[in-house]
């Protein structure tokens, strides 16, 4: 077949597969034959003709797919849907029961392949492969069909369908509606799409909605910023809420967490929203919507006019339900005065007050206006005694009576009844009749004070009105306007000006001052003591010269520093509240904050950034707007920044231009700053490399040098020094007392000796017991001066007594005995015991002893393996011990008795070791003793050199300074001698270090140096002989050269020849006056004296103190 037949054939098959996987193209009778569930299949078959992977006949033909030739049991499953959902539309993968594709090459017997001529379209070209072919193969009954092969249906994109554009409806909950459904409305928050399936929140005010999670991380950051307040930002508007997001509900709040209803708008509950209008009476009637609730349509209720002679009924919407109408009519009602009415519009509340013009006279009548109604004052009837004139009213007649409605404020000037004397009142009602005089004797009794009545001072009562009212002689005493009293004597008219002195204190009442009265009107002076208390910022004082809240600021001040309850900011006092503008930098770094001055720190800056924040490189950018004091992004870009060295750049993340770039970590050689030396492998960062080495560079001073470190040129010690000297001590020796000068360095000038020296020296007693430090006090003049004599004391008395009985008794002083003066239980307790305290409490013991004027010492309380500790150690002291008091406050006291005589010399922890050291001497012991055999089979290598027959007086030094030169060559070990009781000298010789010599290889060494040694000491007389010996640390000849490990010169023999030896005798120490003794050492036996019996004194330390 031909290449073009061949690709027509496999066309053919593969838009046949197509068909048979994708269903029929034509509807099928029930309507539900080609309703396709497989890879995309989204239409039933009835209606749009197939699966939405269909292939048609057209698109097989114009995009074949060629593949090779394969059984149909290879061929690849069909794809499943890239969705992989079971649902009625898109991505079902359940084609292989309804018009998918089969997804194997073997079908089983009792099924059949959908497809053939009933479901695909009539076509002329693929007759030939749909119908009947002669390869075709056997069918047998029971046996699974077996397809020929066909190459499977190309797979097919599935058409991508545009989203929905944006709602453009004109009300607001439509577009908020459509956009949710239609997966357009973004959370500003996330910038993530809200969807119907979302749990949402909405802002009250602006009607934005974002995710619930999205919107509850915003409020808690928003309170993590703002300590002091509850209030936060709605991320939408910025508006200042209070209300918390808690939980999900639908857009009217009935329903919590509503359930997805199709048919009804997102988060919708479906229910009537009901919610309440602001200037409506009317509920909102639309269903459960999001956004703002749409104006009223409804009909309002009836009003009338302000007035109430008109009823009007409007739209809701045109209803002023707050403001009410005006009908515009006169008013018309009775005003206040009622008089007159109100010619006023209709309008609202009350009419108010008259304001028209009348005609009115005053109470005495003198006056006539016009004056508004509302002022005239109460109607008074007044009478006309004839100063009402005749032009100002021409209906009011003499002797007759008018009405009076306000006070002109005119004195009266009617005569009273005597007619001599007016009326000094001011304006008032008249009456018919004249009133009484004031001054008529029988009105005036008493003396103007009144303390005083008339009879007593006159011989005649006053006959009239014009008669003198006399004046006693007492004080007038009435109060004044001040409060005080009047110290004039009885006076008629008023009384004169205060005079009194009176205390008055300060506005901070700090200060009192005496003044004159100030006629009840107090000015209060001010002093000059500026109040230093702190404001409620407690940034400034207030700084206010007397000031008024001063005390109180103590007072809050003394009760805060006793530790009472805090008073709140609010309760400073009025005074001490800083009015001043913080201004200080907020954290953004470039505003300041604009409140009243405040306590803590600045809230958080509320500007915004409208520019792009790139970081340092531009390749990570923050969009903005963003909050002020937003830093630069992290970037996760390398810095580019080169590094001035030259080096390689080391790899590390962008960063901003105020953080520095990681130091160069390439080693390389510098100089050191002071140019001695080149240091190697130092840091390239580092900039001033130190050799560390001393300068050594000559002062100006010319003698000495600079002890400074390694450092810069030109900053020695006596770079800021003015003059030629330096900061150093002279230490040039003086000439007088060989001390070193220690005045500061005075070059180029001699040192003065001829003030004293003030170096340091000793003085001591006669027997040296006693040194006492004084002041050289040399000069050029008086080399030696005089000093005082240091007396021994009686301890130096004690202690040369103590040595004539040592001397007397063969006693050697710097003997130690092994002696343990501690019982073993005070020893296992201070073993199992903390040993600083026990040391602690040891010391307290030595302190009572030492103490003669102490009888009693008592412990603090403690457990009672502490008490017995304590009562161990008193019965060791000779002290008597017992615990008082119940537990938890039982505790130890001590008490001294007769059996006390002192404290033991040797402390626990010294005891403690004498007691480890000997357990350790006995274990070695027994460790020698088992080991026996084994050391007598291998002997122990020689260590040290034996001088045998010494020279008589021989001493050590004579010995080393013999040998010095042939015990040099030998530095790897160190050389002791010593003399043995036996007359011998043995040098032992012990490696310098732990490793390296074996004793081996001291033998070897032994034995090259014994012939030298014998050779020198010989012909020097030192010695007659030198042999290898091994000497134990204790300078005990275990082993000779010629002997066995088992010899009779070595072992015990040797130690019973050492016990034998007669003992040493203990020289005595030399007086303070008798002559330095020499460096001679004699081995001759001492003669046995004659022992004279002393006769013993009755009192022997008197016989002591005579003679010494």
């Amino acid at each position: 077949m031909s290449d073009g037949g061949a690709t027509q054939t496999q066309t053919q098959t593969q838009t046949q597969a197509g068909s048979s996987a994708g269903g029929g193209s034509q509807p099928s009778r029930r309507g539900r034959s080609g309703r396709g569930r497989g890879d995309g299949g989204n239409g039933r078959g009835g209606r749009r003709g197939g699966g939405r992977n269909a292939n048609p006949q057209p698109r097989a033909q114009a995009q074949p797919a060629p593949a090779p030739e394969a059984s149909i049991e290879n061929a690849p499953e069909s794809e499943p849907s890239s969705s992989g959902r079971r649902g009625r539309g898109r991505g079902g993968n359940r084609g292989g029961r309804r018009g998918g594709a089969v997804r194997g090459g073997t079908v089983s017997g009792t099924q059949r392949t959908f497809g053939g001529s009933l479901t695909t379209a009539a076509d002329p070209n693929a007759s030939d492969a749909q119908g009947l072919s002669a390869d075709a193969p056997d069918f047998v009954p029971g046996q699974p069909v077996v397809h020929r092969g066909k190459q499977p249906a190309p797979k097919q994109k599935k058409p991508q369908y545009p989203l929905a554009p944006k709602s453009v409806a004109a009300d607001l909950p439509t577009r908020i509606h459509e956009d949710i459904s239609n997966g357009q409305y973004e959370c500003v928050i996330c910038s993530s799409e809200v969807l119907r399936p979302s749990r949402v929140w909405s802002c009250g005010l602006c009607w934005t909605v974002l995710h619930l999670s999205c919107v509850k991380k915003w409020f808690t950051s928003q309170l993590k910023k703002d300590d002091d307040t509850r209030s936060w930002r709605c991320p939408g508007c910025n508006s200042s809420l209070t209300e918390e997001p808690s939980a999900y509900h639908c857009w009217c709040g009935k329903d919590i967490n509503p359930r997805n209803v199709p048919g009804l708008p997102p988060h919708s509950c479906g229910q009537t929203c009901s919610k309440p209008r602001a200037t409506c009476p009317h509920p909102c009637p639309l269903e459960c919507h999001a956004g703002p609730c749409p104006p009223c349509t409804l009909m309002g209720p009836t009003q009338s006019c302000f007035c109430g002679k008109h009823e009007v009924t409007k739209r809701c919407t045109e209803t002023d339900y707050g403001n009410g109408w005006s009908c515009k009519e006169i008013c018309g009602d009775l005003l206040p005065c009622g008089e007159h009415f109100c010619a006023t519009p209709c309008h609202s509340g009350l009419c108010g007050s008259c304001e028209i013009p009348v005609q009115a006279r005053c109470y005495c009548g003198k006056e006539h206006k016009e004056i508004p109604c509302d002022r005239r004052d109460d109607l008074q009837m007044s009478f006309n005694y004839g100063q009402v004139s005749s032009s100002d009213s021409e209906d009011i007649s003499e002797d007759s009576w008018f009405d009076g409605s306000f006070d002109c404020g005119a004195t009266c000037g009617r005569k009273y009844d005597c007619g001599l004397h007016d009326c000094e009142k001011t304006c008032h009602s008249q009456d018919e009749m004249p009133a009484h005089c004031p001054s008529a004797p029988d009105v005036v009794l008493h003396c103007p004070c009144g303390k005083t009545p008339l009879e007593e001072l006159l011989d005649q009562p006053r006959q009239s009105c014009q008669d003198k009212i006399p004046h006693c002689k007492k004080m007038c005493d009435k109060i004044l306007s001040c409060g005080h009293q009047c110290m004039d004597t009885c006076h008629t008219g008023p009384c004169n000006t205060c005079f009194q002195k009176q205390d008055i204190s300060c506005r901070c009442t700090r200060t009192v001052s005496k003044t004159l009265c100030h006629q009840g009107e107090i000015a209060t002076p001010m002093c000059f003591k500026v109040c230093q208390a702190q404001l409620n910022c407690s940034r400034h004082k207030c700084g206010e010269r007397c000031c008024t809240g001063e005390k109180k600021a103590m007072e809050r001040q003394a009760a805060r520093r006793k530790h009472r309850q805090q008073q709140a900011p609010d309760e400073v006092e009025a005074e001490h509240i800083c009015l001043r503008i913080c201004g200080r930098t907020l954290k953004c770094g470039t505003h300041h904050c604009s409140q009243i001055c405040h306590a803590g720190p600045c809230p958080s800056c509320l500007e915004a950034v409208f520019e792009e924040i790139s970081c340092a490189c531009g390749r990570t950018v923050l969009q903005p707007p963003q909050p002020c004091g937003t830093r630069p992004p992290e970037c996760r870009f390398d810095c580019r920044r080169a590094p001035p060295c030259g080096h390689p750049t080391v790899k590390h993340n962008c960063h901003p231009d105020d953080v520095d770039c990681p130091k160069c970590p390439f080693l390389v050689e510098k100089a050191c700053i002071c140019g001695k030396q080149r240091m190697k492998n130092r840091p390239c960062w580092l900039e001033g490399a130190r050799c560390g080495l001393p300068c050594g560079k000559k002062l100006k001073c010319g003698t000495h040098t600079c002890r400074k470190e390694c450092h810069r040129p030109g900053e020695c010690e006596d770079a800021d020094i003015p003059g030629s000297h330096c900061a150093q001590s002279c230490g040039k020796t003086r000439k007088s007392c060989d001390h070193s000068c220690q005045d500061s360095c005075h070059a180029p000038y001699p040192c003065k000796e001829d003030r004293p020296c003030q170096s340091k020296t000793f003085i001591t007693c006669d027997c040296q017991h006693r040194k006492k430090e004084v002041k050289c006090m040399a000069t050029k003049t008086n080399p030696t001066p005089d000093r005082d004599i240091l007396k021994c004391d009686d301890e130096c008395l004690r202690l040369q007594r103590n040595q004539r009985l040592a001397v007397a008794l063969n006693v050697d002083p710097d003997h130690n005995d092994d002696h343990i003066p501690y019982s073993d239980t005070t020893l296992k307790l201070f073993r199992e015991l903390s040993h600083t305290w026990a040391q602690n409490q040891e010391r307290e013991f030595r302190v009572f002893a030492s103490e003669a004027s102490e009888k009693r010492l008592r412990f603090k309380p403690m457990p009672s393996f502490q008490r017995a500790f304590l009562h161990a150690l008193a019965e060791d002291f000779g002290f008597d011990s017992e615990s008082q008091d119940p537990e938890p406050h039982r505790h130890v006291s001590i008490f001294k008795t007769p059996r006390f005589v002192t404290a033991p010399k040797k402390t626990l922890a010294q005891c403690v070791k004498i007691r480890t050291d000997a357990a350790k001497t006995a274990a070695a012991a027994a460790a020698a003793s088992s080991s026996a055999a084994a050391a007598a089979s291998a002997p122990e290598p020689f260590n040290a050199l034996l001088l045998s027959a010494p020279r008589f007086g021989l001493t050590v030094d004579e010995v080393e300074s013999a040998l010095t030169n042939h015990l040099k060559a030998y530095n790897t070990l160190s050389f002791t001698t010593a003399f043995l009781p036996s007359e011998e000298i043995l040098i032992r010789a012990v490696p310098v270090t732990s490793w390296g010599t074996t004793p081996s290889a001291i033998e070897s060494s032994l034995a090259s140096l014994k012939p030298l040694v014998a050779r020198t000491v010989t012909k020097d007389g030192i010695a007659a002989a030198a042999t290898m010996v091994h000497a134990d640390a204790s300078l005990n000849v275990l082993r000779r050269e010629g002997t066995s490990a088992n010899g009779s010169s070595g072992g015990w023999n040797a130690v019973v020849g050492r016990a034998a030896a007669q003992r040493r005798t203990v020289a005595p120490k030399p007086a303070a006056d008798a002559r330095p003794a020499s460096g001679f050492v004699s081995f001759s036996k001492l003669a046995r004296k004659k022992v004279v019996e002393d006769s013993v004194a009755d009192d022997w330390e008197a016989a002591a103190e005579s003679d010494e």
